[in-house]
């Protein structure tokens, strides 16, 4: 049987205190909280291991659960504070939304499936997350026009970057994500002011392009 807490433990200071995470509340976060326990029944022995796991059906639509190393990067860019608005695009069963939750924020987790939408807010509330909201719809459209957030985290790539999406973020909020436009990713983050967007580069990292976030194919003869 395997040991989660030493596995837990070996991941934090070999995947993720050796890729310049420093945030000490992040770390407490990550080195805390069960990740195994948000993964599929029968896959827990996956959950420590230096790979992006990707899940789901044909249904609930599919979900990637990022690297530990690249997700504590992309969370320490964002440089979440107690109290901020965060939404969570593409979580699967809500291990960045428990997260994020354990960082203070207020967390909004959008997922594709009312299933998926209902087993992670079972698996949240079992390990003290009761009170993150979970939405089940589209990740790219349906938001309510006064919702807007200090950040957006992508769990995955996008090609493109819906107006429905960027358009939630607060005025100074930042959005983080895994770029595949350039075929190879890289990730990075937005950061809004006004009406304008600036961008930074982060690091090379490789997801699965969210749905919703792809580029229309060109057109050839």
């Amino acid at each position: 049987m395997i040991d989660f807490a030493r596995a837990r433990r070996i991941m934090v200071d070999s995947q993720i205190r050796t890729y310049d995470v420093t945030n000490r509340a992040l770390l407490a976060a990550i080195d805390e909280i069960p990740r195994e326990r948000f993964l599929p029944e029968g896959q827990e022995d996956l959950a420590y291991t230096d790979q992006n796991l990707v899940f789901g059906d044909g249904e609930g639509g599919h979900y990637c659960m990022l690297a530990p190393m690249v997700l504590a990067r992309l969370l320490q860019a964002l440089d979440v504070r107690p109290g901020d608005r965060v939404l969570d695009l593409g979580g699967g069963l809500g291990y960045t939304a428990m997260v994020l939750s354990r960082l203070g924020a207020d967390v909004v987790s959008r997922v594709t499936g009312q299933a998926l939408a209902d087993e992670a807010r079972r698996r949240l509330a079992a390990c003290g997350g009761a009170g993150i909201e979970v939405v089940a719809g589209s990740l790219t459209g349906n938001y309510s026009s006064d919702n807007h957030y200090n950040a957006i985290v992508l769990n995955g790539g996008f090609e493109i970057l819906p107006d429905s999406v960027t358009n939630r973020l607060a005025d100074g909020g930042a959005l983080a994500g895994i770029d595949n436009s350039g075929g190879a990713g890289r990730a990075v983050l937005y950061r809004r002011s006004g009406s304008a967007f600036s961008r930074r580069s982060l690091f090379n990292a490789s997801a699965p392009t969210l749905a919703g976030f792809s580029a229309a194919p060109a057109f050839s003869f």
